[in-house]
């Protein structure tokens, strides 16, 4: 194709690239054979570099960096929960430092190994969670045709010792008083703690809970209820099950059975809540729905603080998805039963049952 080169809009374009000004800005295209023009944008560089993409010329094609920009913008990356995107981007980072440079054809499984052995001996459960992303970006990198095999798979992950231990009933009740004598917005993470314990709920599905997804009947009936006066129910709590694939995404929906104790719960976040117009029952200082990241930061200093002032004991020190374990281990203890917290009730029982004392009838 002839373009002409005496546009001064046209200097350093590609072959089959063309200018056209208008009256603020200048559009740029580019002409593949036989086909339509694609639109470039406005940007010069910009589009000489997505020209380049297209023809696999571009400087950094087909290495990690590029890849994991590449597959931020699949689909598959797309259909992740929040937190998982949120977790792979943090993974990228220790990934792009040791490999962003490197082209994927020409990683091969022993320089994985050694990264997941040596380089990252310090952080092995992260290592595994960063090996899992370079499995991911192997296999888009075979669909965009850069490398033909994905060795990310032929490394075994580093061994990982299950958590047994659910929180000790008696240390989160001394946690939970601790932290209800401090700052407002500490109260608010501590009870966001409890609910977790009482509900079972993950942090996914509750950091943006509001108060109309909290259908309890007035106060004057609860306390009739709670006394005894009156045979009904405390109400229930509505949220969207995370971590659902498919046609199930977003359309499973738990109603979890209001409790005395939950109750009680909901009534001291209600009596925290000074902005009646913010509707976020866990809200933060500026009224807004806690991000997984500044939520996991709280309560990183939260809980280091309780262990300094040895209000939890430093080797019964626990993580807030361990409050998960807590719920369905007293559930099971309660009732029998573990709740329905998974698809398959299989990984409920492999992940969250930490009991200790199985009881049973004999015949």
């Amino acid at each position: 194709m002839v373009r002409t080169r005496d546009r001064k809009s046209a200097e350093g374009l590609l072959p089959r690239m063309e200018a056209i000004p208008g009256k603020k800005k200048t559009l740029y295209r580019y002409h593949p054979v036989g086909q339509k023009p694609i639109s470039l944008g406005h940007d010069r560089l910009e589009a000489c570099k997505r020209v380049l993409d297209m023809l696999g010329e571009a400087p950094d094609h087909g290495t990690v960096k590029w890849v994991w920009g590449k597959y931020q913008e699949s689909k598959r990356f797309l259909r992740l929960a929040e937190s998982t995107k949120d977790d792979y981007r943090q993974c990228s980072i220790p990934i792009l430092a040791c490999f962003g440079h490197r082209r994927l054809a020409g990683i091969d499984a022993p320089m994985i190994a050694y990264y997941v052995r040596e380089h990252r001996k310090d952080a092995e459960v992260r290592a595994n969670r960063e090996k899992s992303l370079l499995s991911n970006l192997f296999a888009h990198g075979i669909d965009l045709g850069v490398c033909k095999e994905n060795p990310a798979k032929q490394v075994r992950p580093n061994i990982e010792e299950p958590r047994t231990e659910a929180p000790d009933a008696a240390v989160l009740q001394r946690f939970l008083v601790w932290v209800a004598r401090q700052t407002a917005q500490q109260r608010i993470v501590g009870l966001a703690a409890e609910y977790a314990a009482l509900a079972g709920n993950r942090k996914a599905e509750f950091l943006d809970l509001v108060w109309p997804q909290i259908d309890r009947p007035a106060k004057e009936v609860r306390d009739q209820v709670l006394s005894g006066a009156v045979e009904a129910s405390l109400g229930v709590v509505r949220v969207k099950r995370a971590k659902q694939r498919g046609k199930k995404r977003g359309e499973v929906i738990e109603e979890i059975k209001i409790s005395p104790a939950l109750n009680s719960c909901l009534d001291r976040l209600e009596a925290i809540r000074t902005n009646r117009e913010c509707l976020y029952v866990f809200p933060t200082r500026g009224n807004n729905a806690y991000t997984a990241r500044g939520f996991k930061a709280m309560w990183q200093k939260l809980i280091v603080k309780a262990v300094e002032k040895n209000i939890v004991p430093a080797d019964e020190r626990f993580t807030f998805h361990d409050l998960r374990a807590f719920y369905a281990t007293v559930h099971k203890d309660t009732t029998g039963t573990l709740p329905d917290l998974h698809k398959n009730p299989a990984t409920t029982a492999q992940v969250y049952d930490r009991t200790k004392i199985v009881r049973r009838a004999s015949n």
